[in-house]
């Protein structure tokens, strides 16, 4: 979900998030697309053939996450369309590229399109952090959502401030390492839920457990520590591409319907973004979500699916996406 979040105390688990009982995570495979490449799948409908006449959502996590951030948004989905959601190479199940420049923005979308073709199911519904593909291969995606993009933006962030520092070989994996022996699992959990949510009350008590032993198993890995700091790099390398090489660039190619959401709240990517993205988009509604942190998709599930439903009836429909939902006055003083 983000690179290296402040520690933060571990909720009570007698209290947090208490309110409804959560999903349980879709089941997974593994899937072979083809040059020794493996990447794990979480689906809503492991038995879908490529004759099924559902739409395929292909969800794809950012930073540090993984295809179990998807859950409840593909939950929403699931009773209309068929939801499939990866975990990049070097995160969650899914092994690590084969070489360093397999983390870069260019190779992961290679890793999407692949994907695509291997799941023959047509053009898909694409969500998540994937505007290269888009860019590169329109004509595998019906329609585009990013929640949160990460396009570049050259102002001082302070919960990405360190994303240089530790993008810097050796020296980022020894910061990543001695942060991980001095905090355990529970306390960085909570500090990337804190980054993450406007409100982290929201997270129920189940996931929060999940994710500490999803946390514990990752610190085990040999290539934990390698993939953060390379995705890191990545992220750094990105802001500081010339515009006319950027992912600005890439938004301003894009022809497909797309949702853009940023969140009100979001201490990673600035919801100022939003006016900045309307322009760059042709066919988009950008939408800044109130009460939103980072993942949306996370923490307000029934309200992007909504969202999302909406621009594919009007997407079907064959009408442009042109609008905004800007920030109110009091929301732009808070961020």
């Amino acid at each position: 979900m983000t690179g290296l979040p402040p520690d933060a105390p571990a909720p009570d688990a007698a209290t947090a998030g208490d309110a409804v009982g959560p999903i349980p995570h879709w089941p997974g495979r593994m899937a072979d697309l083809g040059g020794g490449e493996r990447v794990w799948l979480a689906e809503t409908n492991p038995a879908r053939g490529a004759a099924s006449a559902r739409e395929l959502v292909l969800c794809v996590h950012g930073m540090s996450g993984a295809a179990t951030n998807w859950t409840d948004f593909m939950g929403a989905l699931a009773p209309d369309f068929d939801c499939v959601a990866v975990d990049l190479p070097g995160s969650g199940f899914s092994p690590p590229p084969r070489h360093a420049s397999g983390y870069s923005v260019a190779a992961l979308a290679g890793t999407v399109i692949r994907l695509i073709e291997t799941l023959a199911a047509g053009p898909v519904h694409l969500v998540g952090n994937s505007m290269g593909v888009a860019a590169r291969r329109p004509d595998l995606v019906r329609t585009l959502t990013l929640v949160s993009p990460v396009l570049p933006d050259r102002r001082i962030n302070p919960a990405t401030v360190h994303f240089p520092v530790i993008s810097v070989p050796l020296l980022g994996e020894w910061i990543i390492g001695r942060y991980i022996r001095r905090y355990p699992p529970e306390n960085r959990v909570a500090g990337v839920f804190a980054t993450c949510y406007y409100d982290p009350s929201r997270v129920h008590r189940e996931r929060f457990a999940l994710e500490v032993a999803e946390l514990r198993r990752r610190d085990g890995l040999s290539y934990g520590v390698r993939s953060l700091t390379r995705a890191a790099r990545t992220l750094t390398a990105e802001t500081l591409r010339p515009r006319r090489l950027s992912l600005w660039r890439a938004a301003e190619r894009l022809r497909v319907p797309a949702l853009v959401l940023f969140g009100s709240h979001d201490r990673l990517v600035s919801p100022r973004l939003a006016v900045p993205a309307a322009r760059a988009f042709r066919n988009a509604r950008v939408v800044v979500l109130p009460q939103s942190g980072h993942i949306a998709q996370m923490e307000h599930p029934a309200t992007v699916a909504g969202l999302f439903r909406e621009m594919v009836v009007e997407a079907r429909a064959g009408g442009m996406l042109t609008a905004v939902t800007p920030l109110s006055p009091d929301e732009a003083r808070t961020t």
